[in-house]
């Protein structure tokens, strides 16, 4: 008999929700302080004063800015992003509604005929001398599991939504005060979301669980199967608002730039521009509601991959509710410890001048992750038995607590070199940027040729880390430790989606103070908070891709046991042509993004013209161009361009699965993987490169950068083009491509009790 985890089961039932209720809490508090700073004119509208300013007196008062016409102005931007991207998500989700209820039929139908819809219960997959319940309660579970990851995920992208469009003006405002307030609102904001969703995917999917446990008893094999509907379900709505949103924002975006900066020869987010409302709107969307949307669903996938693995392992064989949940404990732990980490940022130390604000964004990841490494040693010491037994492709592996912590580290460090790797590639502060932006001296296409060779350069090391954390973590604790250390990478995804969504809130803020018409100066401050911005969504992009990577993997391992597959073996012609087909996905699916923004965009630009063409006085000023339009244009694209690519990823692994077979499927997956995972960077890290070479180009800080510049001159019209280029492969296809992996590995496993009875119905007959 293995020996229990030290700590007594009635304490991780409390802990876990209470540290999720904490979570939740905090981000409430955040929220509360954003709010206090009024978006009103009446100076006395706010009392508190200190570090969060709200009742500071504003600096540019003697210029005259504290003018109420400013104020109102912000407002009324701010209600017009707002709306248009409550309408967007609104109409998106009510056709990601039709699919969610399609799908989850879908589930029960074919989970249901593995036994021919039996209600008799039967002998256990793994361990066939005793019995479990039938398949058709699994597929009645795992259609609920879907639809609850799938409202959750939707919710945890709306939200953050809503939090990034009521915190955007408010930055604009204490903008006025200097740029420490104005990081403060943004980064507050930022962790809203994050808390909110890290504390929320980790409440449902405990209420699951304990909520299944009531029907499933004993038979733990069964309840977590079930349990992995609720990863399917977070994945497929991130696939859709990844790709929707994607495909909104870089299509207002394109038009916004090609025809002001480079054609009209105006500033960006200049309010005669048509595309400028819609192109701010889709920073919410995409950056925001994407985002929050595909990290949940790494997150509930890496926590479904480890739970199943480890139902089959001693922890679920024993019943050690509380070894079993050591996956639930480490995302309760780093609740805590980002917790702290935010308050590094927030509260301990104040940020003065520009300079420091990416250093404070940076430090966030550093604090969060040192801290994480000695909670995941009290978690692993008190969590789990000093020796215990792992499933290890029909052998059980003998694992030591102190071998499972050094996956989850391994996977938590590789997501911080990750992410500092992706930021010297990306950041206008090191010479990859820099040299790109040297290059648009001769021309938009010397820039994009440095563009992409740096785009390819920026994978080898990313790939290097995923590869040493594979080989780690396999080695230790075969595919457990895989699935641990995915989650260690997303352990400190509170304070990640923080930073990720500060981004979009900064560019936000920018885009309000141009088109309110303020100073120079807030502008510039705005500017300073959207250059490290858009270093950090381009970490967090790493850190997605990262962690994608290795929760693809571990439900890949997860799918072949439940298939029944003890070996892979790539010589095999079943295998082979799906690595072939599984390599060339990720092509076919960024294809299928890129021309949906490039035709999106197109519509965009030919508006945008005519716009500028026929509005009498709209290049004076004096006539306004019509937002609704553009805002109607981006709508329209991406909710009828995002149906093919998510009907190419949902239904691959069905087709595959159902006619191949489940070796066939295997292969698929292997060979999406790893072409995917490289795609993903290189498309990432080429997008990030060529738009801050542009701003470096526009801030004119260094003699090199204004050896460039200024806006307007052929270099800086050489670096708009390259980042013209590099929004769709920054924004839409890189993004969506992580999700792409994950969700067909997911869905694989989903239907694994299908594909093994009924899969292969071509080579049966052949």
């Amino acid at each position: 008999m293995v020996a229990a985890a030290l700590l007594p089961e009635l304490w991780t039932e409390i802990l876990v929700p209470i540290c999720a209720v904490v979570g939740i809490l905090f981000s409430l508090f955040q929220w509360y302080v954003v709010s206090r700073v009024k978006l009103t004119t009446d100076l006395g509208a706010s009392s508190s004063g200190g570090k969060n300013g709200h009742g500071d007196y504003l600096i540019e008062e003697e210029e005259g800015i504290n003018d109420q016409s400013v104020v109102a102005k912000c407002a009324e931007i701010q209600t017009a992003i707002s709306e248009g991207a409550t309408s967007f998500l609104f109409t998106e989700y009510k056709y990601v509604g039709v699919f969610m209820i399609f799908f989850a039929g879908v589930i029960f139908v074919f989970l249901g005929s593995v036994e021919g819809f039996s209600t008799e219960n039967k002998a256990c997959t793994y361990d066939t001398t005793r019995t479990c319940k039938p398949a058709l309660a699994t597929a009645a579970f795992s259609t609920v599991a879907f639809v609850l990851g799938a409202v959750t995920s939707v919710l945890s992208g709306f939200l953050g939504m809503k939090i990034a469009t009521y915190a955007n003006a408010r930055t604009t405002l204490e903008a006025r005060k200097g740029v420490g307030k104005a990081f403060i609102v943004a980064f507050r904001s930022g962790a809203v979301m994050g808390f909110l969703l890290a504390a929320s995917g980790l409440l449902v999917l405990y209420i699951t669980i304990n909520v299944f446990k009531i029907y499933y008893g004993d038979d733990w094999e069964g309840l977590f199967e079930a349990i992995t509907g609720y990863g399917l379900g977070g994945s497929s709505m991130a696939l859709f608002g990844r790709v929707g949103g994607g495909i909104y924002t870089k299509a207002a975006d394109v038009g916004a730039d090609l025809v002001g900066k480079i054609e009209r020869n105006i500033p960006e987010d200049d309010p005669r521009n048509p595309a400028v409302i819609a192109d701010n709107v889709g920073d919410n969307v995409g950056d925001i509601a994407g985002m929050g949307s595909d990290l949940f669903g790494s997150y509930a996938e890496a926590s479904c991959a480890a739970l199943v693995v480890a139902s089959i392992s001693s922890f679920g064989i024993n019943h050690d509710f509380t070894a079993m949940c050591y996956p639930l404990l480490i995302s309760s732990m780093g609740i805590l410890v980002c917790l702290i980490t935010t308050l590094f940022a927030t509260d301990f130390f104040e940020i003065k001048v520009v300079k420091e604000i990416e250093p404070a964004l940076k430090n966030q990841l550093i604090i969060s992750t040192i801290i994480m490494t000695v909670g995941i040693a009290i978690v692993s010491w008190v969590g789990l038995p000093s020796s215990f037994t792992i499933f290890n492709f029909g052998t059980q592996k003998v694992v030591k607590n102190w071998q499972l912590f050094l996956c989850v580290c391994v996977g938590l460090w590789a997501g911080l070199i990750i992410g500092f790797v992706t930021e010297y590639y990306t950041s206008n502060a090191y010479s990859p940027v820099q040299d790109v932006a040297d290059s648009c001296r001769t021309g938009a296409a010397t820039n994009v040729i440095f563009g992409l060779a740096l785009g390819y350069k920026s994978v080898i090391i990313p790939i290097f880390a995923i590869a040493i954390s594979i080989f780690v973590s396999f080695s230790f604790a075969a595919m457990y430790g895989v699935a641990v250390a995915a989650l260690g990478m997303l352990s400190t995804i509170a304070t990640g989606l923080a930073i990720d969504a500060y981004g979009p809130i900064s560019d936000n803020a920018g885009g309000i103070a141009e088109m309110a018409g303020m100073s120079h100066r807030i502008r510039e401050r705005t500017d300073a908070l959207d250059a490290a911005g858009n270093t950090t969504a381009a970490i967090g992009k790493g850190f997605a891709i990262g962690s994608a990577a290795l929760v693809s993997l571990a439900l890949f391992g997860a799918f072949v046991s439940r298939a029944g597959i003890h070996t892979v073996d790539v010589l095999t012609p079943k295998v082979i042509i799906g690595l072939l087909v599984g390599a060339m996905l990720p092509y076919w699916f960024s294809a299928m993004t890129m021309k949906s923004v490039g035709s999106a965009a197109l519509k965009m630009v030919e508006e945008v013209r005519r716009q500028f063409n026929t509005i009498p006085g709209l290049m004076e000023g004096t006539a306004k161009p019509d937002y609704a339009t553009c805002v109607k244009i981006s709508t329209d694209a991406s909710i009828k361009e995002m149906i093919p690519p998510g009907c190419l990823v949902m239904l691959t692994p069905l087709i595959v699965g159902f006619f191949f077979g489940v070796e066939t499927l295997s292969g698929v997956l292997a060979g999406s993987l790893v072409s995917g995972v490289q795609i993903a960077i290189s498309a990432s890290n080429t997008g990030g490169a060529w738009d801050n070479a542009k701003k470096y180009i526009e801030a004119g800080v260094s003699e090199h950068a204004k050896s460039l510049g200024p806006k307007g001159s052929e270099p800086h019209k050489a670096a708009v083009i390259g980042d013209t280029i590099g929004d769709p492969l920054k924004d839409t296809s890189g993004p969506s491509l992580n999700i792409l992996i994950k969700l067909m590995a997911v869905e694989s496993l989903v239907f694994a009790p299908f594909f093994a009875t009924h899969g292969g119905i071509l080579f049966k007959y052949l």
